[in-house]
């Protein structure tokens, strides 16, 4: 049975770091943020704490192979670490440095270079910068691959076609992105490998940015919080659309009928939270999973991504986005949309990324919590085997 490709990023930030300790206070990790928050308004899932692998520590070898037994049972490929190069300068990488050093866990990964300058979020002090994304040149960017050059030949790094899978966070911002891709493609060659398998980490607002031309493999498309940018009438707009594409003249009734109720239901309640005085960043996860699929970024061929919920109030508080109401049946429906927009891809390219596995303070997440317990991996593993396709890769002409 040939399924989707899902790779969940993954968030390093749970250990202390020397860093962390001088700007925040010591003993800071991302722990620190999720057990202050507080719920802001009825009905707010906050804090959210973690349930069976609790306040983990991931200098422990024994977490993260539970967290990999976790991802295997649910289902995904393998995780993809947020990695930090900063001209050479690397924090939070014990724990994927570990799994390389040590073999364990036997579990597949890849890398998310997050080449962005570290602004003080962790607080929601964003004008606060605490370490600058820089570009010194040619020489750098030989150390950074040599650095991550026994990754790569690991025989658990994720693949595509051969090539090793390497993601960049923000391809606008990397200057004279075709040259480092060749710079690489070329190292990578001459150490052994088939080349590189560069991924373009795009917004929707990104849509537009010409990644095959630069020279990547693929592009993963996140539209999480797209919903932002869209007024009540495109809500509307697109329940209309919905309910015109449904088959039968009952369903598009139906389809219909929902749209107006859904519609009003919404405008009360935007009513009720400026009377209430609730952040005007809470917006419903139903509604967002109008837009989480981009049908023109799945036409130029880029990775859709899975969003299982945010909430960013326990770095941000008031000045935090919520999507209020994501639970696992929801969370379901959305892994169902997105898996049957890829099944007609090669098994190879039939790659689908989560955001995230552990972003904890952004309350988006697939660990075990004490409210859901397992749902989240659950509805991943429900939805993977129901959009399975029957047959092998031999047989459906691929590579």
């Amino acid at each position: 049975m040939n399924k989707a490709r899902l790779i969940a990023f993954y968030l390093p930030q749970f250990h202390p770091i020397p860093e962390n300790d001088a700007w925040w206070g010591k003993g800071f990790t991302e722990w620190t943020n999720v057990a202050k928050a507080k719920p802001l308004f009825p009905g707010h899932y906050q804090p959210r704490l973690p349930a069976d692998l609790g306040f983990y520590d991931l200098r422990v070898p024994e977490v993260r192979a539970a967290q990999a037994e976790l991802g295997r049972q649910a289902g995904i490929e393998g995780f993809c670490y947020w990695h930090y190069w900063f001209a050479g300068r690397r924090v939070l990488e014990r724990p994927f440095n570990e799994v390389v050093s040590s073999g364990k866990p036997d579990y597949p990964f890849c890398l998310a270079w997050a080449n962005d300058t570290w602004r003080g979020h962790w607080y929601g002090a964003e004008k606060r910068t605490l370490i600058e994304q820089t570009y010194p040149g040619r020489d750098d960017h030989e150390r950074h691959f040599h650095a991550l050059l026994p990754a790569f030949q690991d025989p658990r790094y994720i693949r595509v076609h051969g090539r090793p899978l390497f993601t960049i966070f923000r391809p606008k911002q990397l200057p004279d992105s075709e040259g480092f891709i060749e710079l690489w493609q070329n190292l990578a060659v001459r150490n052994g490998l088939e080349g590189i398998h560069f991924v373009a980490h795009l917004f929707d607002n990104e849509i537009d940015y010409p990644w095959r031309q630069v020279g990547y493999g693929g592009a993963v498309m996140t539209n999480e919080l797209k919903l932002l940018r869209r007024r009540l009438w495109h809500i509307t707009q697109e329940r209309w659309r919905l309910a015109r594409g449904e088959s039968s003249t009952a369903l598009r009734l139906r389809r219909g009928w929902e749209a107006v109720i859904g519609t009003g239901r919404l405008a009360r309640r935007r009513v009720l939270q400026r009377l209430l005085g609730w952040p005007d960043g809470v917006h419903y996860y139903r509604d967002a999973m109008l837009f989480f699929k981009s049908n023109r970024a799945l036409e130029l061929g880029c990775y859709p991504s899975v969003v299982p919920g945010w909430d960013n109030t326990a770095r941000a508080g008031p000045k935090g986005i919520v999507l209020q109401g994501s639970t696992p049946e929801l969370f379901s429906e959305h892994l169902r949309d997105i898996f049957a927009s890829v099944a007609g891809r090669p098994a190879e390219d039939r790659i689908v990324f989560v955001k995230s596995w552990n972003e904890w303070a952004e309350g988006n997440y697939l660990e075990p919590d004490r409210k859901f317990g397992h749902g989240y991996l659950q509805a991943v593993r429900s939805a993977l085997d129901a959009t399975a396709i029957p047959g092998n890769a031999s047989a459906e002409g691929e590579d």
